[in-house]
């Protein structure tokens, strides 16, 4: 793996599918996002260019370098387009057939040299790669939310990823200006073994009347100095990701505090998912899920 840019196909159009095609097109790599839905790519493409539109009304890039960034990015809705990907990064539902069935799948459109890339946060990797007829080549690479935002990429081989093809991710990695941590493949890693309970704490404390979400995000950043609250965060990862997430931790670990709360239902229900419906905690006019 070279610092020259790749080629570099995404699998899914949704928060994560859209934040890491942010990041490969940032950095400069030739990026296909894909997804089956035409709708879900259309709005993984408009997240995309949203997010280089309001850096430029921040004033952090000029209007002519958003748009050599942004035509970095190409969608499509044939699996067959990401033939000459030299890596895929598989961002799609978390469900272990479906991640199983889009490798089986690109086995036989990409070179065997492509880097499989999994951003799987409670599955197995070894699982998802017993999907490949090359296992080998199957890494997790778990985006921290934001990915745009975020540094910090958590790397978990499977059982039977070989060397070249670890190797070969963190320099991917490191070369797109990410922060890498090497676990092991046990579910959430190490980053959701901490958040997602933390996240339920303060949806509970919510809940008892402890704070407002506004008092709770503000003690967090002041305090704690996260870059955004619980809730600001969960806005963007979205309600029902959260809720997905949690639940399989806790079906895997058995551990109370991976339970999400009541409330967490009840917005699921409301479809008050968060930014990409307009309302979560907190309500949004711009309901692209790194708008202004």
């Amino acid at each position: 793996m070279t610092n020259t840019p790749q080629t570099v196909g995404v699998l899914g159009g949704g928060t994560m599918g859209s934040g890491i095609a942010i990041v490969m097109a940032k950095a400069g790599q030739r990026t296909l996002l894909f997804d089956v839905k035409e709708e879900n790519l259309q709005r993984g493409l408009d997240t995309v260019h949203g997010f280089f539109d309001v850096s430029v009304k921040k004033g952090k890039m000029t209007a002519d370098e958003a748009e050599k960034i942004k035509a970095n990015v190409t969608g499509t809705t044939r699996l067959a387009d990401l033939a000459p990907c030299d890596v895929v990064v598989e961002a799609v539902f978390e469900d272990l057939q479906v991640k199983k069935d889009a490798f089986a799948q690109l086995d036989e459109i990409v070179s065997p040299q492509t880097l499989f890339h999994t951003n799987t946060s409670t599955l197995s990797v070894t699982g998802i790669a017993s999907g490949s007829k090359l296992p080998g080549r199957v890494v997790g690479t778990h985006y921290c939310n934001p990915a745009p935002l975020m540094n910090l990429v958590e790397v978990a081989d499977g059982r039977h990823t070989e060397s070249w093809a670890h190797q070969a991710t963190i320099e991917f990695l490191e070369s797109i200006g990410k922060t890498t941590v090497v676990t092991q493949d046990r579910p959430g890693f190490i980053v959701n073994r901490f958040l997602i309970p933390w996240e339920n704490s303060c949806i509970t404390a919510l809940e008892n009347g402890l704070g407002t979400k506004e008092s709770i995000d503000a003690a967090v950043k002041g305090a704690l100095g996260h870059p955004m609250g619980p809730f600001e965060l969960l806005d963007i990862v979205g309600m029902d990701i959260h809720q997905q997430v949690a639940t399989r931790l806790y079906e895997q670990l058995r551990e109370p505090r991976f339970y999400p709360p009541a409330m967490v239902d009840r917005m699921v229900a409301a479809g008050d998912l968060g930014r990409k419906t307009g309302r979560g905690f907190y309500d949004y006019d711009d309901t692209r899920l790194f708008g202004s």
